[in-house]
């Protein structure tokens, strides 16, 4: 297989280097890429990673069967004439090894057969795999515990659209400064109406000061005017290397058309010599590939805040899979959305006299059924300190009921504006850039402009909080005046629109708009429903009651009207497998399966297909009301509240990616900055915790499948900055590490004690294919002027194999384990002193 051939070489050592260049080993320029990325190593070496790439890209016809050999099920796959046995993992590394090769290679074929879960690879890899956990022979299990964790920050909203191309440009310049004092300096890069240049390191610049350029390099090549210099307005200085580096912006105080013409036609001409600049559109390509990542699996639920005049109301709320919980949790008896109950003028008002970074309270809600009507109850954890006498009564009834959540309400300013996210790319690249450059309609613009606030609510509740609540006495006699909290049903709150967070879903076949009647059965359970939309093997049908079974059932499928269509196909009892539910379990993905009854079904959506492409209107096409969803959307990922982390695979192991950009005044900044820089974080609490000798991220993804509900956990971190060892300094505990709450409490205790004590609430997702459809015009662009960059940034995204969504619940935590307010208060800010244990 391919690691044994790695092996056989000698340069099993530069497998991680192998799957970097795979993307590039077909490319013309592959021998060139070769010796720059792999300069350090010996040249009999790198001829061996050469040969090793070139016999992994021979094309391959060899059909795969793993039925038996893996630990999951097998499934027909067909892929140009060949139809091979794969598991969802298999599946999955086809997919991406075949994208890498371009088709179906050797490379492919040992890739395969090679999977985490064949049953050989795990015989194989058991004693490998101990030793890794025990941190004796892998690279990063020898790196130092402070650097092992470090993690890059990617800025979700940094992503800057240039005006115009920039192109990579060295030639000698001389500077001239407002005191006439002569700089020799040379340029990185050039745009019409911008440059960057590097001057030594001993000359004192400072930003907004006025500078004159001669292109001394130009003039003797091309034969520019000496004496005609330009000016430009110093924006930005970089000191950070060896020799400081300076932006410049063009000033257009004098006319020079000779040189605007000239320089217009010289980037033209050389861009494609000398290569235009790509930084910004690689960086938007990241920040993008990975905020696509994390807006499907937010776990949180934003609603939006409007304002006129002092009038505070929400108006619109945004759900996905992860979320949709929380606005189902909302409906009554008539499927009224009642969450404005939530965001009351008061608590909407209290939340802004807050910090920034401090904006946040917890909120208690439960509801009552009576006489067919339900009605909610909801107290803040100040509503309920001030009212004393019902505080116990609210939390001990309130937690014995089903309906008992506790969720966390965090506020953010946000800005209209913010709604369009233009490409990297200047409008000159193509009109499709042009088309996609251009802002929202006015009339979209009119339904966000009052909007100036985002409202976060997220479900913290969790088994351990409630059953720290129910051992709260419960008084009945105090039952009645729980009636203060009660929102009255005769006063409804303002209406909040709901939308869909908008992303693609990630399937291999085009989905089509169908609606037709389907019959679905399964033993002696009959079910009557209409599809939504169909492939060539799927099926979306939403039902007409809740569907009672679970992902994996086998469902025997009649479609009545369509089979009147054809005389040639056979559509009734045609068995699909059931691939996901909604939440609310009235709308079921189905698979086809792939018996030769299953073949005339299949056969029949082909030609439908074939033969009504004009009509049939692809999923993706569909549009939500005037494009809000994606506004919404866009206005999130500029002012995200929550922390998102990236988690990538790497071999057996996963180790951190990225983390997305955290303000410096966030609560949970000082624990992440420890041991980091402005550019990474330490992620070193997420991994400090272990479950059965494993990390817990490991040992929960280990069973995990892309489309599973996202797991929780809370961590408790006791964090002492003062202490030089990491291991002492952050000390994190998983919640059912406790053997009761005393023991939980008394960690509280101590970590506040001895510094600051902190608890995290992580939602754990596995992600699936990166959806690269929303990159395809800054991919391209990239790919024009260098293929083997867009292929390694596709490559990158293709690694990220999880999501953390996290934050911070420490009030909530040290709330339901009897600490008061001014603990609270103490511990944000980091006291050291001791406080006592009891609450008094």
């Amino acid at each position: 297989m391919g690691s044994a051939q790695a092996m056989t070489t000698g340069i099993e050592q530069y497998q991680e280097l192998i799957e970097q260049l795979k993307p590039v080993v077909k490319e013309p320029a592959f021998n060139q890429i070769l010796s720059q990325v792999a300069a350090n190593i010996p040249r009999p070496k790198r001829f061996l990673i050469k040969m090793e790439l070139k016999r992994q890209a021979k094309p391959c016809q060899r059909r795969i069967d793993l039925r038996g050999s893996v630990d999951g099920d097998c499934h027909a796959y067909e892929h140009e004439g060949l139809t091979h046995y794969l598991d969802d993992i298999a599946q999955e590394m086809f997919e991406r090894q075949v994208r890498c090769f371009g088709g179906y290679t050797i490379g492919v074929y040992e890739a395969v057969c090679n999977t985490e879960n064949n049953f050989r690879v795990m015989h194989n890899k058991e004693k490998t795999e101990t030793d890794i956990l025990a941190g004796d022979s892998d690279s990063q299990a020898n790196l130092p515990l402070e650097t092992r964790y470090l993690a890059p920050v990617i800025n979700f909203s940094g992503v800057r659209q240039r005006r115009e191309e920039r192109m990579n440009f060295v030639v000698s310049v001389e500077l001239f400064t407002e005191l006439k004092e002569s700089v020799h300096a040379t340029s990185i890069d050039i745009s019409v109406s911008g440059l960057k240049i590097k001057a030594p390191k001993r000359y004192m610049f400072k930003p907004g000061e006025r500078l004159t350029v001669h292109f001394r390099g130009l003039e003797l090549d091309y034969g520019l005017n000496r004496g005609e210099g330009v000016h430009y307005l110093l924006t930005d200085i970089d000191r950070s290397r060896e020799e400081q580096r300076l932006s410049l912006k063009r000033l257009y105080d004098q006319e020079q058309k000779a040189f605007d013409e000239f320089l217009e036609k010289f980037i033209q001409g050389n861009k494609r010599r000398y290569k235009v600049n790509m930084d910004n559109t690689i960086d938007a390509i990241v920040a993008k590939g990975y905020e696509q990542y994390y807006i499907p699996h937010f776990t949180s639920l934003p609603v939006y805040i409007s304002q006129q005049e002092d009038q505070l109301q929400p108006q619109y709320l945004l759900f996905n899979d992860c979320n949709r919980e929380i606005y189902q949790y909302w409906l009554d008896e008539n499927n009224a959305l009642r969450l404005g109950y939530l965001f009351s003028r008061q608590r909407l008002q209290k939340l802004l006299k807050l910090p920034p970074g401090q904006r946040e309270m917890t909120l208690f809600v439960f509801s009552h059924v009576t006489q067919g009507r339900c009605y909610f109850y909801s107290a803040s954890s100040d509503e309920l300190d001030a009212h004393p006498e019902l505080k116990g009564a609210f939390l001990a009834y309130g937690s014995r009921k089903l309906s008992w959540r506790v969720f966390k309400l965090q506020l953010s300013d946000m800005h209209p504006e913010q709604c369009h996210i233009p490409l990297s790319l200047p409008d000159a690249v193509s009109e499709m850039v042009r088309r996609q450059n251009q802002p929202p309609s006015p009339r979209l613009q009119s339904k966000l402009k009052n909007l100036r606030y985002i409202a976060l609510v997220t479900d913290i509740s969790s088994e351990w909080a409630t059953q720290a609540y129910q051992k709260r006495k419960l008084h009945k006699a105090l039952l009645a005046k729980l009636q203060v909290f009660c929102h009255p049903r005769n006063h409804a709150p303002v209406p909040i629109i709901p939308f869909r967070f908008k992303y693609q879903e990630l399937r291999r076949e085009t989905r089509f708009l169908l609606r037709t009647p389907v019959n679905l059965m399964h033993e002696d359970m009959k079910l009557n429903g209409v599809s939504e939309d169909f492939s060539a093997g799927g099926l979306r049908i939403e039902l007409q009651n809740q569907f009672p079974l679970e992902v994996g059932a086998q469902l025997e499928i009649s479609l009545p009207k369509l089979q009147k269509l054809t005389q040639k196909h056979h559509l009734s009892d045609i068995v699909y497998q059931v691939v996901h539910v909604s939440a609310d379990r009235n709308i079921v993905h189905l698979m086809l399966g792939d018996s030769s009854h299953e073949l005339h079904a299949k056969e029949f959506f082909q030609e439908l297909i074939k033969n009504n492409r004009r009509s049939l209107k692809p999923v993706h096409e569909q549009q939500d009301m005037a494009g809000i969803g994606e506004a919404l959307r866009n206005i999130y990922a500029a002012n995200p509240l929550n922390v998102a982390i990236f988690i990538r695979k790497d071999g057996v192991q996963l180790l951190p990616d990225s983390i997305a950009h955290v303000p410096s005044e966030h609560s949970l900044k000082p624990l992440l900055a420890y041991r980091g820089d402005e550019q990474h974080l330490n992620l070193y609490a997420l991994y400090a915790a272990r479950i059965e000798s494993r990390n817990f991220i490991e040992q929960t993804l280990k069973n995990m499948r892309t489309h599973n509900v996202p797991a929780a956990f809370e961590l408790f971190i006791a964090f002492n900055p003062t202490l030089g060892n990491i291991q002492q300094a952050i000390q994190v505990k998983l919640v059912q590490q406790f053997n009761n709450d005393a023991q939980r409490r008394e960690f509280i205790s101590l970590a506040m004690g001895k510094g600051r004590f902190y608890a995290l609430k992580l939602f754990l997702t596995k992600t699936g294919r990166p959806d690269i459809s929303l990159l395809h015009s800054e991919l391209t662009y990239v790919g024009g002027y260098a293929v083997h960059k867009a292929k390694l940034l596709e490559e990158q995204l293709w690694n990220v194999a999880a999501v953390v969504d996290m934050q911070d619940v420490t009030a909530e935590m040290m709330y339901r384990y009897g600490f008061n307010k001014h603990h609270i208060e103490a511990n944000y800010q980091g006291s050291e002193r001791k406080m006592r244990k009891d609450n008094e």
